[in-house]
């Protein structure tokens, strides 16, 4: 899963439209990758619990869209992140994301990591992408890399008992929350007093 399969010509979203409804294609410089195949329950949890984190909370002012949904950069390159936030609403359509979201978060898996890492990056960078989280499920961690200038920075490595923050929107995110996993021996509050601290 995740490597180009569709090489013997430069795709585009019109011949994407035509494949079968049942198939999942993402275009990256005209190449083809096959997303087709189901991903695990730990991915789908991630995405899951990413999504819900990001589209409730309370300063996030922006569309927060999950896959399958399509963001068309150009013609030529067409991805389904897992989770993106378009703060621009205006290019959010009926069909699809019309141009570059302000945060994407992809969960990679063994075989879209060097994707993710590499060929995404790139795109993401290109097409003014400003924050790009890449989640490891299985090292339970994330590399957050953030845009200054034309090029990301980073990645800051963020572990899985850490609170991940995005400054941009004052978001903060508990990542043992993503990852499903008890909170830190520091992050568990002390019981109140049983009078209530009164003393």
């Amino acid at each position: 899963m995740g490597y180009a399969v569709k090489k013997d010509q430069r795709y585009c979203y019109d011949d994407c439209v035509r494949w079968p409804d049942e198939e999942r294609w993402e275009l990256i410089d005209g190449a083809a990758y096959d997303m087709s195949a189901a991903p695990r329950v730990r991915h789908q949890d991630i995405v899951s619990n990413f999504h819900i984190k990001l589209k409730t909370h309370p300063n996030n002012p922006c569309y927060t869209g999950i896959a399958p949904t399509d963001v068309v950069f150009d013609a030529f390159n067409v991805v389904q992140p897992d989770v993106f936030m378009v703060c621009d609403r205006d290019k959010v359509t009926a069909d699809n994301v019309q141009g570059g979201p302000d945060l994407i978060v992809e969960v990679a898996s063994p075989g879209t990591e060097v994707k993710d890492r590499r060929e995404k990056r790139r795109l993401y960078e290109r097409f003014g992408v400003r924050h790009y989280l890449i989640v490891f499920p299985e090292r339970e961690y994330l590399e957050y890399y953030r845009k200054n200038g034309d090029f990301f920075e980073g990645p800051v490595i963020f572990d899985w008992d850490e609170t991940l923050t995005l400054s941009e929107w004052s978001i903060a995110i508990d990542l043992w929350d993503i990852f499903d996993k008890a909170p830190p021996a520091d992050n568990v509050s002390d019981p109140a007093p049983p009078n209530g601290g009164r003393t």
